[in-house]
């Protein structure tokens, strides 16, 4: 079995506590759909005590450490070497709607680099995990990238820019690319999941811009330590800043990275 060091154990411990409030407030989503307030509200209130849950455990078990969150941002901490990066509800619009395709991730940065991270599907309870030199890993097991080389029997994952955001055309041109010469794009409404389920060879690529750091940060972990590639749009390690992430196994990344880039 794989042993988790403490660091990995104290984003785990916090993600599965966080994880029991929203599997209850799913529960109560299908009803509130069919009110006149409607649920939106209601979402808003989960995702902010899952984030005060983790942030509650995180700070007992490393006071001294700072955050990046989702809902509450920026928070310096006496230690300025390393920083949990927050989002405590992904596919927030999945969850709003009833469509159970959600998660926590949580990532440790240390030194203004990545460090380790954790992403957690609270209704199936797969904990993807990783650090720095130990690997990838799904509850106990060991995963790494799909090993595919054909892009024609390759499955690509998504996300597709929504009202507010710019960017439509080039991304319609992206797809248009990747569709000519590939098995399916897939675009379920997470991109952490979507990076934890590429690391774990269910997709062969993926590719997004207009991110937050919080939406990769752990999946960034686990795709390497997975050994898969990852970068910005112009093959840098600026994904945090930019926003922009492509990523693959040792043969996908290079194509999809190709293939987005022509004009």
């Amino acid at each position: 079995m794989a042993q988790r060091s403490a660091i990995v154990n104290v984003m785990v411990n916090a993600a599965t506590k966080a994880g029991r409030g929203l599997r209850r407030a799913f529960g109560e989503v299908e009803t509130l759909q069919i009110s006149k307030k409607g649920p939106a509200d209601f979402v808003s209130e989960a995702d902010r005590r899952a984030e005060k849950t983790i942030f509650d455990e995180l700070q007992k078990a490393r006071p001294r450490y700072g955050f990046l969150m989702e809902e509450e941002g920026a928070l310096e901490g006496p230690d300025d070497s390393n920083r949990w990066i927050i989002d405590p509800l992904d596919g927030t619009l999945n969850f709003l709607h009833g469509l159970p395709h959600f998660c926590i991730s949580i990532a440790l940065e240390r030194d203004r680099e990545l460090f380790a991270g954790i992403i957690y599907e609270p209704l199936t309870d797969q904990m993807f995990w990783a650090e720095k030199g130990s690997g990838a890993f799904l509850n106990s097991k060991r995963i790494r990238v799909s090993g595919r080389q054909d892009t024609h029997e390759a499955l690509f994952a998504t996300g597709i820019p929504f009202l507010g955001r710019e960017g439509h055309e080039e991304f319609i041109g992206q797809l248009k690319s990747v569709m000519a010469v590939s098995a399916g794009v897939r675009r379920c409404g997470s991109a952490a999941l979507d990076l934890a389920y590429l690391a774990a060879g269910r997709y062969d690529g993926f590719w997004e811009h207009g991110l937050n750091p919080w939406d990769m940060a752990a999946g960034i972990v686990m795709i390497r330590e997975a050994g898969g590639f990852v970068s910005d749009f112009q093959g840098k390690d600026r994904m945090l800043d930019t926003g922009e992430i492509v990523a693959g196994n040792s043969h996908m990344f290079y194509v999809l990275k190709k293939l987005i880039s022509s004009p």
